[in-house]
């Protein structure tokens, strides 16, 4: 039997041992208790199938979404602009495009705004037929291209060929959906193509030794955005950060755990292991809203402008498209707008 000096001199002891053993178990407890335990709310998406929304895919799929109150459904459509129409025809809350669409909304003011970056991609290729003389750059004069046309591909490629050297009204624009570019340059439709992976990489293929390939966004990266209607944002401001804060949940699990992530966004989209490794490393995801955005947002209104793709004449001012109070709640760190 201990004597009682014994137990004082083993009470702290014990004590110490007895809490650091009620902290392992009640970690995990704490660790896996959700931070919202209001009601649940209904989110739907519409995004293109695309591994730019991947940080999407992942909340969805390991919980963030759930976790954060939201029952999130993804409703997919062929491009991100479609995604945006359906944003503005009030068919989905929230859209991921490329940062185009929302030039176009600026210029004819409508009542939508960014919330956030989720990825920066560098996808877009320019596919051209060597046996129809395409054989450098200079080639292009006078040729008929492929492409998506009211898009960020047209945009691409015009300021690829004015980087060039070469008058965009030297060639002739022909409106090809993605799906149908492979097709159209084989069949000698048109002389070469933008597009993007998947399309492009079967295009390629096909051709063979007779393809020569550029990368046509000449180092701009494409930014993949989530935008919404203004009435909506003013409507739901708590629910947005909540969305928010379940992205950068699965910002830091893609951060953590890079591979398990890859196969995620993989079984989504329903995409073989070649393709996976050309196109993962063509994104940067990260949740963020920075100046660069601005930036591109500008020089495309320029292009638009300078094109007469717009009746307007001075660029809009789009500090007036950013919504970022979200994102600066949940991490201000990675909000940097000059205003």
């Amino acid at each position: 039997m201990l004597q009682s000096w014994q137990m004082r001199k083993l009470l702290p002891k014990m004590t110490t041992f007895l809490l650091a053993a009620l902290a392992a178990v009640l970690a995990p407890l704490v660790a896996c208790s959700p931070g919202y335990s209001g009601p649940v709310e209904s989110i739907t998406i519409g995004s293109a199938p695309l591994e730019s929304s991947a940080l999407i895919y992942i909340a969805e799929e390991r919980g963030f979404f759930a976790e954060n109150g939201l029952d999130v459904t993804v409703k997919q459509y062929a491009t991100g602009a479609v995604a945006h129409n359906a944003l503005l025809k009030g068919e989905v809350d929230l859209a991921v495009p490329a940062e185009y669409p929302l030039v176009g909304s600026a210029f004819i003011k409508e009542e939508t705004g960014v919330i956030a970056t989720i990825a920066k991609s560098q996808y877009f290729s320019l596919v051209g037929r060597k046996d129809l003389g395409v054989a450098n750059v200079a080639d292009l004069g006078g040729r008929k291209i492929g492409l998506v046309q009211k898009t960020i591909a047209e945009f691409y490629f015009g300021r690829f060929l004015v980087l060039n050297g070469i008058d965009p009204s030297q060639v002739t624009l022909v409106n090809i959906d993605y799906t149908q570019s492979e097709e159209a340059i084989v069949s000698g439709a048109v002389d070469a193509v933008v597009s993007r992976p998947p399309y492009v990489f079967a295009t390629i293929e096909r051709l063979g030794e007779n393809a020569i390939t550029w990368q046509v966004q000449s180092s701009q990266a494409l930014y993949a955005i989530i935008t919404a209607r203004n009435s909506w944002l003013a409507a739901k401001p708590e629910l947005t950060r909540r969305l928010l804060k379940s992205l950068a949940r699965a910002e830091e699990y893609l951060s953590q755990y890079p591979a398990e992530s890859k196969a995620i966004v993989q079984k989504r989209l329903n995409l073989d292991d070649a393709y996976m490794t050309a196109v993962w490393g063509q994104n940067d995801f990260s949740l963020t809203l920075g100046q660069s955005l601005v930036v591109a947002l500008e020089d495309e209104a320029r292009w638009m402008i300078s094109s007469n793709l717009t009746g307007e004449t001075q660029v809009p001012d789009f500090s007036g498209y950013i919504y970022e109070d979200a994102l600066r709640a949940i991490r201000p760190e990675a909000v940097n707008i000059i205003r």
